[in-house]
């Protein structure tokens, strides 16, 4: 009696998932470039022009100033977000990131940290702006940020995307540069987008 071998499945060979996200983690973007995973699609972004840099100015000098909490905030921060379906996580890097300074939830976190904490992100359009308005509000939505602004300079508008609810924010409130935009808790100002125009 003679023994068959019996071909065994692979069970540790990597996902297209996981392949996708190995090659992202070791992506060396050029200097001043920014990369993200964001529904299974790998971006690298330019460096930010003036105009990006000025908007993203008048809203962290606003945040620090009137903010009824003080905020600790981040230009830079890589986020892991959960992902749905088959893509792998998305790995993101918001305009600004802010979060209760007494969290102090940037302290020894890691390059790509979790979104726990996090108050609200920021975004300011440039490249792909339909991935700031229309992706990212999902993937925010689903990571359970509480809010998440978009400065749209194409459209001369600013959009508070807040309460997420499974994938979807549940509410938006619009203004167009020029007019105030009420920030809820805990920020609990209005936003002065007059500096936008």
């Amino acid at each position: 009696m003679s023994a068959v071998a019996h071909e065994q499945p692979i069970t540790d060979s990597p996902s297209q998932a996981d392949i996708l996200l190995e090659s992202f983690l070791s992506l060396h973007s050029p200097e001043g470039f920014r990369a993200e995973l964001i529904e299974g699609e790998i971006t690298v972004a330019p460096p930010p022009d003036g105009d990006h840099e000025d908007h993203i100015n008048h809203l962290l000098k606003q945040v620090i100033r009137h903010s009824e909490t003080d905020m600790s905030i981040s230009g830079g921060k890589g986020l892991r977000l959960v992902s749905g379906g088959l893509c792998p996580k998305n790995h993101v890097t918001p305009d600004a990131t802010f979060a209760p300074e007494e969290l102090r939830l940037f302290r020894g976190a890691p390059s790509w940290m979790e979104p726990d904490g996090v108050a609200m992100v920021a975004e300011i359009t440039s490249t792909k702006p339909d991935q700031d308005r229309i992706t990212k509000p999902h993937c925010y939505a689903r990571a359970g940020i509480p809010l998440y602004l978009l400065v749209d300079r194409e459209k001369s508008q600013v959009s508070l995307y807040g309460k997420p609810h499974r994938e979807e924010y549940t509410e938006v409130h619009l203004a167009a540069f020029g007019e105030p935009l009420a920030l809820p808790a805990p920020f609990g100002f209005e936003l002065d987008t007059k500096p936008f125009l």
